[in-house]
């Protein structure tokens, strides 16, 4: 369900689709009867994904109360903005039982559920997105089953037969003479220094 660019207008019935943006104003379609009309900086605009719903513990997103009335409902329309305010309270209470009923106005629920039979008219009522996005959740949260590790086991190498290495004849160390050859000169130096 995408409530995405799907606006309400205070002071015009129904709800419209944002389909263009000007400097000045933005141009919306009716989900009643399609008709395009500006709609201006001035007019009171609220966007159906902002609006929330007052529970007694935290607010509750307008979107979470239709996809709870669409699963009720099987995304058919739902009851009547027409109904008594007794009977709707009553519907609302069954899908969202924590509602808080001294701040949510009976024309607020009215206006609800106007609302969800507008967006279902037009379509925008369905369950697959949310039913692929919980598909995706519960792959999430499983833990991957880990394979058990093969140990290889490997076979000890067949010992492989050497020849006997030849002899190698080795040359005699050469004894280096330059320890005695650099005494001399150090021993003529000293002289030098002296004369």
């Amino acid at each position: 369900m995408d409530l995405s660019g799907v606006i309400s207008i205070s002071g015009k019935p129904g709800l419209f689709k944002v389909v263009a943006q000007s400097k000045n104003n933005i141009i919306v379609e009716s989900l009643i009867d399609s008709k395009r009309i500006p709609a201006y900086s001035t007019d009171r605009i609220s966007a159906l994904e902002d609006i929330s719903i007052y529970t007694y513990e935290e607010d509750v997103p307008l979107k979470e109360v239709y996809i709870k009335l669409a699963t009720k409902e099987d995304c058919k329309a739902g009851p009547s903005h027409k109904e008594s305010a007794k009977k709707l309270s009553a519907y609302l209470e069954e899908i969202l039982p924590d509602y808080d009923q001294d701040r949510v106005y009976p024309s607020d629920i009215k206006k609800l559920f106007q609302w969800y039979n507008i967006l279902q008219k037009a379509g925008l009522i369905s369950l697959e997105e949310e039913k692929e996005e919980e598909k995706e959740e519960v792959k999430e949260e499983t833990p991957k089953k880990e394979e058990p590790k093969k140990v290889e086991t490997k076979k000890p190498a067949a010992k492989k037969k050497v020849a006997p290495k030849a002899a190698v004849k080795t040359k005699p160390a050469v004894k280096k003479e330059t320890a005695k050859k650099a005494a001399p000169k150090k021993a003529a130096k000293k002289d030098d220094k002296e004369k």
